[in-house]
């Protein structure tokens, strides 16, 4: 964990006195902890919220503050569009998987309305409007975001409908959502701990090994803190720590990192050590150094020339293919007038690092076989006289045929886009990881027998929540936000 301390439970019997003692105790103060510290409160508990950093928001306040919702929002409603809970989770599961928590994905969906009306009556704004085409964070405030619901193949799983909502910001959302959330944490009476830290939780071997608190680090001083009902963890992921990287998602290793920098893992190694299980700890969010608008109107290729995936989908999905597949050896293939049409401000300041133009001589500057990107462009060039793409699908409206002048962007010289907000990334992506904690729906923290761990709660990306390997923002502050409601709600009734 690079610290000297030990994750090693300590047992309640060694514990002579509790410095804190509260009824549901809250490890990390992002919207997970925000949104359970305030239905444990809302349900008659005492709450201590815990925070490492010298005050809330975490990775949650640096996303661009999209929240998947659908099933007919009122912001779905105001921009034309209908939608159902069915839908929504026939795309959820398509689009998250394999190996999509079907019982978590369920119910997200069928209670995705009541959540946007929760988010709501605590202040946070959305507005009534649309965005319109493919982007990582749109430029504009608008409220509402497709996340390639209207891309191949998910169009024919389910009926299309934009389920992202983005918190109305004048920037990243995130910010907006977190003092949302924080004046409310305030104004509920939770009391907040900053500047400590999570080091060892505590277990009653005479009470069922059931969780009864935590030894955390406040400065120099080691606390410890009484749980009556609960403990949550919700401290994040693990893309901080370069060890646990290595450990559990090699490939993630080296790239850059979408957080607040705080992201060690933590909450999910002190919970393994009273026994949890883990899932999908190999899985991660990838944003690559591509501008989305650049991609959809021109091609993305390997290093032999070859396209790979529809460039209409949701960007971190190309951005998965990308790392995963192709070890993010791709290229961006545009002409003059698919850059000229992306307006400056969608441009996030990428220019083209190589420019020709014959096809040949792209080929030679990049260092691809000869023919490769001739080969490529000729076809799609030939269906694109009819609209079509028959090879991948990518949607007509994106489809035309590219011509000369003709431009590269390499994918790995990276650039300063976001993906899911956060720290800028290098060597072309910046990652999250979204494997963690297994837990119900309710947010009990499971052990390896399947078994809930009694005292143990957890929400957020400190868990496998919604996700397998794949990922559509907003399933960050959406899973976040509405697991972290039942996980409080849960420990409260103890």
């Amino acid at each position: 964990m690079g610290t000297r301390f030990s994750v090693t439970p300590v047992d309640a019997a060694e514990i002579g006195g509790y410095d804190h003692e509260t009824d549901v105790l809250i490890v990390g103060y992002g919207c997970a902890g925000a949104s359970a510290a305030l239905e444990a409160a809302e349900a008659g508990s005492d709450v201590v919220l815990l925070e490492r950093q010298s005050g809330g928001g975490g990775s949650s306040a640096l996303s661009g503050g999209e929240m998947y919702l659908g099933g007919g929002t009122a912001v779905q409603e105001a921009c034309g569009f209908t939608d159902t809970a069915e839908d929504m989770e026939k795309f959820l599961l398509a689009a998250l998987g394999p190996d999509a928590d079907v019982d978590k994905v369920g119910l997200y969906s069928r209670e995705s309305l009541g959540h946007y009306q929760w988010l709501v009556d605590r202040g946070v704004p959305f507005k009534p409007s649309l965005w319109d085409s493919p982007t990582w964070v749109p430029p504009t405030d608008d409220g509402l975001m497709w996340m390639g619901e209207n891309a191949y193949p998910f169009c024919r799983i389910a009926e299309p409908a934009p389920r992202g909502h983005r918190v109305t910001s004048d920037g990243f959302g995130g910010k907006v959502l977190m003092a949302v959330l924080s004046e409310a944490v305030e104004a509920s009476g939770v009391t907040v701990h900053t500047d400590t830290t999570a080091l060892r939780l505590i277990i009653d071997r005479s009470d069922g090994n059931r969780i009864v608190g935590l030894v955390a680090r406040h400065f120099n001083d080691i606390v410890t803190y009484r749980a009556r009902r609960g403990v949550i963890i919700t401290t994040g992921g693990f893309a901080d720590n370069a060890e646990l990287v290595a450990e559990h998602a090699p490939q993630l290793v080296g790239l850059g990192v979408n957080s607040d920098g705080g992201d060690d893992g933590r909450g999910i190694v002190i919970a393994q050590a009273v026994g949890a299980a883990v899932r999908h700890m190999s899985a991660g969010q990838v944003g690559i150094s591509a501008v989305p608008g650049m991609m959809v109107r021109g091609m993305v290729v390997d290093n032999l020339g070859r396209r790979f995936i529809n460039e209409d989908v949701y960007p971190g999905l190309i951005g998965q293919a990308a790392l995963f597949k192709h070890g993010l050896h791709v290229w961006v293939i545009l002409d003059e007038q698919a850059y000229e049409e992306i307006p400056v401000d969608e441009r996030w300041g990428v220019r083209p690092h190589f420019v020709a133009e014959t096809l040949a001589e792209l080929e030679h500057e990049i260092g691809m076989p000869a023919g490769a990107l001739q080969s490529t462009v000729g076809e799609y060039n030939r269906h694109a006289e009819r609209g079509e793409d028959p090879y991948f699908h990518k949607a007509s409206r994106w489809v035309r045929p590219l011509r000369s002048p003709f431009a590269a962007v390499d994918v790995r010289r990276g650039m300063s886009a976001p993906s899911d907000g956060g720290t800028e990334g290098g060597g072309g992506a910046a990652v999250f990881t979204i494997g963690g904690l297994h837990t119900t729906v309710d947010g009990n923290v499971l052990n390896l027998d399947g078994n809930a761990i009694p005292g143990l709660f957890a929400a957020g990306r400190a868990t496998s929540g919604l996700h397998s390997w794949g990922y559509i923002s907003g399933t960050s502050l959406g899973d976040g936000t509405f697991f972290g409601r039942r996980a409080g709600v849960a420990a409260a009734a103890g």
